[in-house]
């Protein structure tokens, strides 16, 4: 179960918008595991295998977020960031409180 303040902390890190749900990213691309790692202050933290080399941490960020909220790729789109740590992926026509339990449900458990 998540902590009540881990998903205060989740809830900052997204934001509505007419096209979908903006979350804010912190990326660790060359990591040892692929997976959601916590919340720090309003960014959801995400770690690849994955280099960040051409895009492929950015397209590793998108398939582990489809594959976490189950849904198709291509409603998961980089809107910022593409050559920084600090991300913003937009998740097309999706409901923030899906996402939110999508996503809590991944977050580790910080007991």
């Amino acid at each position: 179960m998540t902590p009540p303040d881990a998903l205060d902390r989740l809830r900052h890190a997204l934001s509505v918008t007419p096209e979908g749900i903006v979350i804010r990213v912190r990326a660790k691309p060359g990591s040892r595991r692929n997976g959601v790692t916590g919340v720090r202050e309003d960014e959801l933290m995400i770690a690849v295998t994955s280099p960040a080399d051409k895009g492929r941490a950015n397209e590793a960020i998108v398939k582990l977020l489809a594959k976490t909220l189950g849904i198709a790729r291509s409603r998961v789109n980089l809107v910022a960031g593409p050559t920084n740590h600090h991300k913003r992926f937009c998740v097309l026509g999706a409901g923030f409180e899906g996402v939110l339990l999508a996503l809590s449900e991944a977050l580790p458990n910080e007991n």
